[in-house]
């Protein structure tokens, strides 16, 4: 399996609900835990990643502080639209990161978008997020 976001592949975000030039959505891809996108204090707030080409995924890995439900969808359209729901989980508070692993099923997608509906404080946190697909 390949890491389809890793650095030099071509992942991007191509979108943000929420920017601090300090903390900005970018972090999530550059392979460092110590590194971070941090939303503003209102809910939702979401993120898109969009790969160079249509990719088969099996596993989706996010490292979060303070997410308490998150909802992911997908998208294999040119543009990131139409997205489709691919899961939805409540997470629990941890002192450290929030580490969740969803299985994609060999789906074949362009566009993941991760929606943060509620945390459990005002900010949160987002670390990293791995594809591993083909």
């Amino acid at each position: 399996m390949l890491d389809l976001l890793k650095e030099g592949s071509g992942g991007i975000i191509s979108l943000a609900t929420s920017n601090d030039a300090r903390f900005p959505a970018e972090n999530i891809l550059d392979g460092q835990l110590d590194t971070f996108w941090m939303t503003t204090g209102m809910f939702p707030q979401e993120f898109v990643v969009s790969l160079v080409r249509p990719a088969r995924l099996h596993t989706i890995r996010i490292h979060t502080h303070g997410v308490k439900h998150l909802s992911m969808e997908w998208s294999s359209a040119k543009e990131p639209v139409d997205f489709k729901h691919l899961a939805e989980k409540e997470l629990e508070p941890m002192e450290t990161l929030q580490v969740e692993e969803f299985s994609a099923e060999g789906l074949l997608a362009l566009h993941l978008r991760f929606i943060i509906l509620n945390g459990h404080d005002h900010f949160v946190s987002v670390h990293q997020v791995t594809l591993e697909g083909e």
